[in-house]
């Protein structure tokens, strides 16, 4: 049985493999997220079985008592954490896993410190690598968090000479890592590297806007699977350098894509210092005339008279909706529109919200039909037939500037082309900018007629009147 058991756990983890590609999978579809989550989650959790079978474990009982306590305050997490607070758990768990990987590293190299004079090469490389990328996922992530939770500004913190004080951070992570190679193990400067990977994670994210916290977010969980990949490396465990590239892989694939979205490279995303938050600068709400711009108001009543009487009506979500926690209502909203026999379609745009994915994730909290959401590409050509096009909370995800105005910072990123439609709704607090810090053309566009107020209490308004058609 013993000399059976190796092959027994290889057999294991290969299955956990194959159910991590069918989760990985099923994730890539709204209709079928959910299902993926779960496989996904019980192949980790086969994995993990297989984990304890294999390596020797020094006290079972305490490891128990941990997997239970992190269970329950995972569960605590997953019914009290609020869905507009979801991006800012996702920079946690990213942390986390850099967290977990480098103190795997560190363990590894207590091991070698205070067993041998020189650890192998491999060992030293894979021990370095993970307290690397581990410790800048940790700190780099919790600063993210701290934007998104709105602990810190959300605009990008920049100083003088920031990029040579980074390089030079790097170099000397290089040099203390080629002596530690080179020479016995030495407990100093492998201290020094550690709080080095952790001050670059948060030089790495400090100069980074508010509004590119969705590509961050991907790339960090990237990171952290590159992460728990060097731990696998580290303690030799194929289950894990196979989910850590898994993971690794995934996220730099969701980065660019979320880049090509903003037609952004990485590079202008990570040292541009693009973004100066949400709310700067520019008019406050009260329609009328800003300058030669006219902004053109709605009521409610009128509003809902639009919206009942088309035939077609797309509602495009953004982060305003997320704050405002009005996807329920949004929800009921479409159910008297198609009472109404109005057809109803929602347009998601791939960078909209604070995380990849948040708009799909609100909207199926509110359990709207996944056929209703549809991608930019495919609902752009249909915005010219469309009657109604009713813009919650978004902003430069719908800025026509981005396509007719070259001057401006946001010219030539993909839109939701909602100023083709025929006419446009747009319910925000205020006139104030997106995370670009360009003021949005649509605003004033003949066609749009302005809903100022929270999402939350114009959508409820709208359907009280929408009833009463």
């Amino acid at each position: 049985m013993s000399e059976f058991l190796p092959t027994g756990i290889q057999l294991t983890y290969l299955v956990a493999s194959a159910l991590f590609f069918v989760g990985l999978k099923q994730l890539g579809s709204p209709a079928t997220a959910r299902k993926g989550n779960l496989v996904a989650a019980i192949a980790m959790l086969i994995a993990i079985v297989a984990t304890l079978l294999d390596r020797q474990v020094l006290n079972y009982e305490m490891i128990l008592v941990a997997i239970a306590i992190g269970s329950i305050i995972g569960a605590i997490a997953a019914q009290k954490v609020a869905m507009t607070a979801m991006p800012q758990m996702v920079g946690l768990f990213n942390g986390l896993g850099g967290a977990a990987s480098a103190l795997v590293a560190v363990g590894e190299f207590w091991h070698y410190f205070g067993s041998t004079a020189h650890a192998p090469l491999s060992s030293t490389i894979t021990v370095l690598l993970g307290v690397l990328i581990g410790g800048v996922t940790l700190t780099g992530s919790l600063i993210a968090f701290a934007k998104l939770q709105g602990l810190i500004s959300g605009s990008p913190i920049l100083f003088p000479a920031q990029q040579i004080v980074n390089a030079t951070l790097l170099g000397g992570f290089l040099v203390g890592s080629v002596y530690l190679a080179a020479t016995a193990p030495s407990e100093p400067i492998f201290l020094a590297l550690t709080a080095v990977s952790l001050i670059l994670g948060v030089m790495f994210v400090i100069p980074i806007g508010g509004g590119d916290m969705p590509v961050v977010i991907s790339l960090l969980n990237s990171f952290s699977g590159l992460a728990a990949s060097a731990a696998g490396f580290v303690v030799s465990n194929n289950m894990l350098i196979i989910a850590g590239a898994l993971v690794g892989a995934s996220g730099i694939i969701l980065t660019v894509i979320m880049c090509k979205g903003m037609n952004r490279s990485l590079t202008n995303v990570l040292f541009a210092g693009f973004g100066t938050g949400e709310g700067g600068g520019a008019p406050a709400a009260g329609g009328g005339s800003t300058g030669e711009k006219i902004v053109r108001q709605v009521g409610t009543e009128e509003g809902a008279m639009m919206l009942g009487y088309a035939r077609s009506v797309v509602i495009v979500p953004g982060y305003g909706m997320a704050v405002a926690q009005a996807q329920h209502a949004v929800r009921e909203l479409t159910d008297q529109l198609e009472k109404l026999g109005v057809e109803v379609k929602f347009a998601i745009h791939p960078v909209a919200g604070r995380m990849p994915g948040h708009m799909n994730v609100l909207l199926a909290e509110a359990n709207v039909p996944y056929e209703q959401l549809c991608d930019m590409d495919d609902i752009n050509p249909q915005f010219e037939q469309t009657d109604v096009a009713l813009v919650i909370g978004a902003n430069d995800v719908v800025n026509p500037a981005a396509r007719t105005n070259s001057a401006s910072p946001i010219y030539g990123m993909p839109i939701l082309e909602v100023d083709k439609a025929k006419h446009a709704i747009v319910i925000k607090r205020s006139l104030s900018t997106g995370f670009a810090g360009v003021d949005n053309d649509l605003f004033y566009h003949d066609k749009t007629m302005m809903l100022f107020g929270s999402a939350k209490d114009m959508v409820a308004q709208l359907v009280s009147e929408v009833k009463q058609l």
